[in-house]
């Protein structure tokens, strides 16, 4: 038996999903009961993409090993997939307290943590962990990327400082060092970039993490020409080493302003009736987490963080409704859904990640896409978009290296013409659903701050309250890239600033200038 099990295994691993599936499914007929066994059919059925048939296996195997740490971490982490947040972080919590001397047991119970959105603990299981005597650079970064979305930056330098020392060419590590606080001319790591830089990269994606830093620091210090010349050359390598079709992607999203119309949004739809919702919206980089820390510092709210759980239900809802109308693409074959279910499903998984409060935020940029369906399904929700200048925006969102997400962020022409059909989409959304979205500007909000705090808090429905004109008291995690700009006082020094770097900017300028997008 156990030989037959590795097969399946040794199977996985090649890639050879469908001869696995067929070995692990006879197995299973003749074995229903070997953990073993079941522990592959979880793994097999996780490959296939069937999320509740591997946690049905996932329990079939503790019904023959009880207690099982392994195969308890391997059910939660499915569950965090299927957006079951609160019992997975349960499960995690549980196989922690049974075994507290186990570091890779810690470790694993901190990556759930994180996954579910709740940096405070997962530091708490990485730093047991290494009390348990796991010392490994990997285990070091997590801690220290924990940390970083937790606030305490202190702990995340030392912890980055020991990855460094492990692991010299980590390029994230440089990046995430780079960012955790503003670098001066007596405290900055410039020479050490440069000298990490002219030693052998493992990879382009390491030496354009690397470039980016080294970019921020320049940036830091004052230094426009070295920055930008340095940025665009880690922005070069960084969009050499993905796989994405621009086109493709604004095809999609253009696509929604012939689906979603008038007469669409129009014609009535069920929605789910429960409030509590707010959703900020806009490109990223446009000051959805300065709105989002302002509204999370009012009793009443909590923060969900960015969430992918709209667009995730969405899509399965869209792909069911697709099998009964194969000649129809995703989004229209979404017009059939039922939009309330749709709702329903997204509030039971969104307040696992806010529990507690009457109302959450969900701020995950490109829910933008969304707005439509939002309206549908939660009619009650409300929906933040961010304004910013064109060319601020673009800079900001260039300049930043983003964890698996953005793609589009690295070529200045894919950048501008990205931008330019989300404008398009939003103005769409204001078009066919009128007074449906409050627009919010990011000039204002650093200038007339308590202003544009009431315009927001009274379209939320919310009284007011003096804490949210300063974000930076409020203690929550802030699972973003902006994580410590935004524990800064409030400030309009970024107001204009691609000005400083116009002239390595062109490409995306001209283009931003060809639509009148151009200020000044």
């Amino acid at each position: 038996m156990q030989a037959a099990v590795a097969q399946g295994f040794a199977l996985l691993e090649q890639g050879k999903l469908a001869e696995a599936t067929a070995h692990c499914r006879s197995l299973v007929l003749a074995h229903p009961a070997d953990p073993q066994v079941m522990m592959l059919a979880c793994e097999v059925r996780l490959a296939n993409g069937d999320l509740e048939s591997a946690v049905q296996a996932a329990d079939a195997a503790l019904a023959g090993l009880p207690g099982s740490a392994a195969v308890t971490l391997k059910k939660a982490h499915i569950l965090v997939m299927m957006r079951r947040r609160t019992e997975a972080m349960r499960l995690a919590r549980d196989v922690a307290e049974r075994e507290p001397s186990d570091g890779r047991t810690q470790w694993a119970a901190g990556k759930i943590h994180a996954n579910c959105g709740d940096a405070a603990a997962a530091c708490g299981y990485y730093e047991a962990a290494q009390a348990a005597g796991l010392r490994t650079w990997p285990l070091s970064f997590d801690l220290a990327s924990a940390q970083f979305f937790a606030g305490e930056f202190d702990g995340a330098e030392q912890n980055l400082a020991y990855v460094l020392q492990q692991s010299p060419a980590q390029g994230q590590a440089m990046y995430l060092r780079s960012i955790l606080r503003r670098q001066t001319a007596a405290s900055n790591h410039v020479a050490d970039l440069q000298a990490r830089l002219r030693a052998p990269m493992p990879s382009p994606a390491a030496a354009a993490a690397a470039l980016y830093a080294l970019a921020k620091e320049f940036e830091d210090l004052g230094q426009a020409d070295e920055s930008i010349r340095v940025l665009n050359e880690g922005a070069a390598l960084k969009r050499r080493s993905l796989a994405y079709d621009a086109v493709a992607e604004r095809d999609v999203i253009e696509g929604l302003r012939g689906i979603y119309t008038r007469d669409a949004m129009a014609r009535p739809t069920p929605g789910h009736d429960e409030e509590g919702a707010i959703f900020i919206v806009g490109m990223p980089r446009t000051g959805t987490t300065l709105a989002e820390r302002m509204l999370a510092s009012h009793r009443e709210v909590g923060s969900a963080g960015e969430l992918m759980d709209f667009g995730q239900l969405l899509a399965g809802a869209a792909q069911q409704a697709q099998q009964a109308h194969p000649h129809l693409s995703l989004a229209e074959a979404s017009l059939s859904i039922d939009f309330a279910a749709l709702g329903r499903d997204y509030m039971a998984s969104a307040r696992q990640a806010a529990p507690g409060h009457k109302y959450f935020i969900d701020k995950m940029p490109t829910n933008f896409m969304y707005c439509g369906m939002i309206r549908k399904a939660l009619p009650k929700a409300r929906i933040i978009h961010l304004v910013r200048d064109p060319m601020d925006t673009c800079y900001a969102v260039y300049k930043t290296l983003f964890n698996q997400a953005y793609p589009f962020s690295y070529d200045q022409a894919e950048l501008a013409e990205y931008y330019l059909t989300y404008r398009r989409l939003m103005r769409h959304w204001h078009e066919v659903m009128p007074g449906e979205i409050l627009d919010l500007h990011y000039e204002l909000l650093v200038t007339d701050t308590e202003a544009q705090a009431r315009r927001m808090l009274a379209y939320c429905g919310l009284d007011w309250q003096p804490d949210v004109l300063d974000p930076s008291a409020h203690p929550g995690a802030i699972v973003s890239a902006s994580a410590a700009q935004v524990r800064e006082p409030v400030h309009a020094g970024s107001v204009g600033k691609w000005r400083r770097y116009e002239a390595g900017l062109q490409p995306l300028r001209d283009r931003l200038a060809s639509e009148g997008l151009l200020a000044g």
